[in-house]
């Protein structure tokens, strides 16, 4: 059995690939930021209950207001812009980011719950069939 650090390294390094938590061979995505229902190597399910992403939501929002913190304190600091230039510019791209960083946010959460539940032996994230890799 793996300790519950490498469930979590693992299950975290998947998510960056956009790749089922438990096996690594699934695709999380059946398209852009809509997670499927389960693994198709595995059986994992992905949505077990209605609201299931819901913390998805609030990781992309505060790594956005992070981002957006970043990005004020460069213009503020690195440029001698105004108001409105620094609004045309920065506005777009906290939006561009926030759309882009949506699927991983959805990946990265998946791949937590999933550790979490693991780590505490839930019966949702038990290997099915031996084909845990």
């Amino acid at each position: 059995m793996a300790s519950v650090a490498e469930i979590r390294w693992s299950a975290m390094k998947r998510a960056a690939r956009h790749s089922c938590p438990q096996c690594g061979r699934g695709e999380l995505f059946q398209s852009y930021a809509r997670l499927r229902g389960s693994c198709e190597h595995c059986g994992l399910r992905f949505r077990r209950e209605q609201g299931a992403q819901t913390g998805s939501m609030y990781l992309s929002a505060a790594i956005t207001q992070l981002f957006a913190c970043a990005l004020i304190f460069l213009v503020w600091f690195g440029t001698d812009w105004g108001l409105g230039a620094s609004l045309a510019v920065g506005l777009p791209l906290v939006a561009v980011f926030c759309v882009l960083f949506l699927p991983y946010s959805q990946a990265l959460w998946t791949a937590i719950e999933y550790s979490t539940d693991a780590a505490n032996r839930e019966a949702w994230v038990q290997p099915r069939n031996g084909r845990d890799a």
